[in-house]
C-alpha cells in the first residue's frame, strides 16, 4: 500500500475500551493492528504494521549477519519426543505455557507442541551432522513466529499468544568459545535496539525456564513495564528484580535479654508481632511454608527464614530448590501438618520432609523474636544454636529493593525504574545438548556435549514498546528506522489539478529516489489527513496546498513539530538531507 484512496487503511477516532497501554491504542486506531474475532493475545497485522515489522526484521537480520550468524528456519509444530529428551515437555505442558495436539487417539496417537522456543529443534537439526571440533563455533537463527498460552494476554502486542521472534542458538567446543559469541551478540542486541530508537538497559537476569549458567535482559524503560529494573549506574550495575541483589542495612541494636516466650494473640504480621514485643521488625525472623512442586508431579513443604523487614524472592528460592513452581502453603496445610496458625510457625518447625533455607539477613542475628512453634506465643531473645534454633542452609533468597546500598558501591543506592523484556541472551552451556546427545569430538579425542547459547528478540513486542516511548497526544512518532514509510505526501485538495498533479509528479520523484512515500490521494479533508498523518507517526509530512501557486510545499517534522516551506524544485534534496538527520539522530540517542 503506497496510496490510500486504492489501499485498505482504516483509523479508529475513539480509544478501544480493552485498550490500555498506549501502545496498544495507537495501534488498534491506527489500523496497525486488530485483534482476531476480538480474541485476547491474538492480533492480525495491517499493512502498516507489515512494513514496520519488515523494517525491524532487516535491522535484526543485518546485525546477526555481521557477527557471523547464519538464518534458517525451523518447525512450529515439534514431536514431543523431543521435548521429553530435554526434560521440558513436563515442564512446558503442567504449566500450561504449549499448545499441544494430537495426530490422532489410542496407543499409536503421537503428541506435539506449537514451539514457544527452540532449543530442542535446533538441537535435533545439528546433532546428525556435528562430529569434530573442528566444525565448531556456529550460530544458526531465525524469525519465526512462535506460540504461548499466556494466562493473562494484556497490552497489546506486549504480551499474546501468538508473536514474532528472532532466536538465535550458538555452539561451541569451548566456554572461552561461548563467552566470545555470548559477548558478539549482547552487542549486536545494543546495535539493534539503538537503531531502533529506543531507551534501553541491559540488565542481568533470572535464567528462567530456559535455564543456563547466565544471562542478560535488555529492557525498554516504561511506565507499563511488568518488569522491576535495580540499577547503580556509578557501579555500572543494573538487574532484573528476580535478580538482584543488594546490601541491607544491619538491624536496629537491642538489649541484649534472655530467651523468654510471650504471648501474642491473634497477631496476622510482623508488625503487629514488633507492636505488641516492643522489639524492631528488623529483629523478628518470619518463617514461611512453600509448596515446591516438581517436573515428576511430587509436591515437598519448603521452610523459608527471612528478617521481618524483607521479602522473599519466589524467583531466587525456587531456582536454589530445583523445582518446578512453588506455591504458598494453604492455612489448612499448615494446620495438618504442624497445627499451626500462620505467624507462629518457627525456623525449626516439624514439618516432615522439608526444604529448610535461610536467608543471608538472618544468618547473623541475634537476640530476635521469632515462632515457637504454639499458636498465640512467640519467642524473645532468641539466638541461632541455642534452645534448638539450628540455623538451616543460608543462601540469598532477599528481594533487593529501591534505597538498598549498592552490593559493589555501597556508597550508592539502588534505584528502580520499570522494564519491558525484548531481548534475552542465555549462556545455556550443556543443559540441552547433554539429554539430548548433542555431541562432538574434541582435540583430545574425547566425546563432549556441545555448549550452547541462545538469544532472542520479541520482533512484534519491540514496535510497541518504541510506541510506549514514543507518542504524543495526536499519535505515534516513529523513528524513522522502523517507520511504516519515512515521507507522506499530503495534497490538501485531489480535486484541485494542480495539488493532484504535483503530488503525482512528486510522488514518483520520491519513488525514483530510493524513500520510501505514501501518497494520501483521498477525497478527504486536509484536517482529517493532517489528523490522519500524526495518529500514523510518519516522520515527515510534505503538505501540497496554497503554497503551490508560489512554488513550495510545506514540510513538517512530526518529532519536533518543525515546519518550513521548501521549494518544489529542492524538496527531494531537501527530505534527503531532512532523513538523514533523522537517521543520525537515533543512531547517536
Amino acid at each position: 500500500m503506497t496510496r490510500l484512496a486504492t489501499g485498505f487503511f482504516f483509523t479508529l477516532r475513539e480509544v478501544p475500551a480493552e485498550a490500555v497501554a498506549v501502545s496498544h491504542q495507537l495501534l488498534l486506531r491506527g489500523g496497525f493492528i486488530r485483534p482476531l474475532a476480538g480474541t485476547a493475545g491474538l492480533y492480525a497485522y495491517g499493512p502498516l504494521m507489515q512494513r514496520v515489522l519488515q523494517k525491524v526484521s532487516r535491522i535484526v537480520r543485518e546485525e546477526m549477519d555481521a557477527i557471523g550468524a547464519q538464518e534458517g528456519l525451523f518447525c512450529q509444530l515439534q514431536p514431543a519426543d523431543i521435548w521429553r529428551e530435554s526434560g521440558r515437555w513436563a515442564v512446558y505442558t503442567q504449566d500450561g505455557t504449549m499448545f499441544t495436539l494430537k495426530d490422532g487417539e489410542g496407543e499409536h496417537a503421537r503428541e506435539y507442541g506449537l514451539g514457544p522456543t527452540h532449543e530442542e529443534a535446533v538441537c535435533d537439526f545439528v546433532r546428525p551432522y556435528l562430529n569434530s571440533y573442528k566444525q565448531l563455533p556456529f550460530s544458526l537463527y531465525q524469525v519465526q513466529t512462535k506460540f504461548r498460552n499466556e494466562k493473562r494476554p494484556r497490552f497489546g502486542l506486549m504480551r499474546g499468544r501468538e508473536f514474532i521472534m528472532k532466536d538465535a542458538y550458538s555452539f561451541h567446543a569451548t566456554p572461552e568459545s561461548l563467552e566470545e559469541t555470548y559477548r558478539a551478540m549482547y552487542g549486536a542486541y545494543t546495535r539493534i535496539f539503538q537503531r531502533a530508537g529506543l531507551d534501553f538497559r541491559a540488565v542481568e537476569a533470572d535464567s528462567g525456564a530456559i535455564g543456563g549458567s547466565g544471562s542478560h535482559e535488555f529492557m525498554a524503560l516504561c511506565d507499563i513495564g511488568e518488569d522491576t529494573i535495580l540499577y547503580c549506574d556509578p557501579a555500572g550495575y543494573a538487574a532484573n528484580v528476580e535478580k538482584a541483589v543488594s546490601l541491607i542495612e544491619p538491624p536496629e541494636p537491642v538489649a541484649s535479654g534472655s530467651y523468654a516466650l510471650k504471648p501474642t494473640p491473634g497477631i496476622r504480621s510482623v508488625e503487629e508481632q514488633a507492636r505488641m514485643l516492643g522489639v524492631p521488625v528488623s529483629r523478628i525472623v518470619k518463617n514461611i511454608v512453600y509448596i515446591a512442586l516438581w517436573a515428576d508431579g511430587r509436591e515437598q513443604p519448603v521452610l523459608a527464614s527471612i528478617r521481618g523487614d524483607r521479602q522473599i524472592n519466589e524467583t531466587k528460592l525456587k531456582n536454589h530448590t530445583g523445582a518446578l513452581d512453588l506455591r504458598l502453603a494453604t492455612e489448612a496445610e499448615l494446620a495438618a501438618w504442624t497445627g499451626l496458625k500462620p505467624g507462629f510457625v518457627g525456623p525449626n518447625a516439624p514439618i516432615e520432609g522439608a526444604i529448610r533455607i535461610a536467608d543471608r539477613s538472618v544468618a547473623e542475628l541475634t537476640d530476635f523474636s521469632t515462632g515457637c512453634n504454639q499458636n498465640d506465643v512467640q519467642c524473645v531473645g532468641a539466638n541461632w544454636g541455642e534452645d534448638g534454633l539450628v540455623l538451616p542452609e543460608v543462601v540469598d533468597i532477599d528481594t533487593a529493593q529501591a534505597g538498598d546500598r549498592c552490593h559493589l558501591a555501597p556508597e550508592y543506592r539502588l534505584e528502580s525504574a520499570r522494564g519491558i523484556e525484548l531481548g534475552h541472551v542465555f549462556k545455556l552451556g550443556a543443559q540441552y545438548s547433554a539429554p539430548m546427545q548433542v555431541l562432538f569430538t574434541a582435540e583430545n579425542g574425547e566425546q563432549k556435549p556441545v555448549l550452547m547459547g541462545c538469544y532472542g528478540i520479541g520482533v512484534s513486542r519491540l514496535p510497541a514498546a518504541v510506541v510506549e516511548q514514543s507518542h504524543d497526544a495526536d499519535g505515534i512518532i516513529w523513528p524513522i528506522a522502523i517507520a511504516p514509510y519515512s515521507v507522506i505526501l499530503v495534497p490538501a485538495n485531489v480535486q484541485l489539478e494542480a495539488q493532484k498533479q504535483a503530488a503525482e509528479e512528486l510522488y514518483a520523484e520520491l519513488q525514483g529516489a530510493g524513500i520510501d512515500v505514501l501518497l494520501d490521494d483521498r477525497l478527504e479533508r486536509a484536517g482529517v489527513k493532517f489528523k490522519d498523518a500524526d495518529l500514523l507517526g510518519i516522520p515527515i509530512r510534505v503538505t501540497l496546498g496554497r503554497d503551490l501557486e508560489q512554488g513550495a510545499v510545506e514540510v513538517k517534522i512530526r518529532r519536533s513539530g518543525a515546519v518550513q516551506k521548501v521549494p518544489l524544485t529542492g524538496v527531494v534534496a531537501y527530505l534527503k538531507e531532512q532523513i538523514a538527520q533523522l537517521s543520525g539522530a537515533v543512531e547517536s540517542r
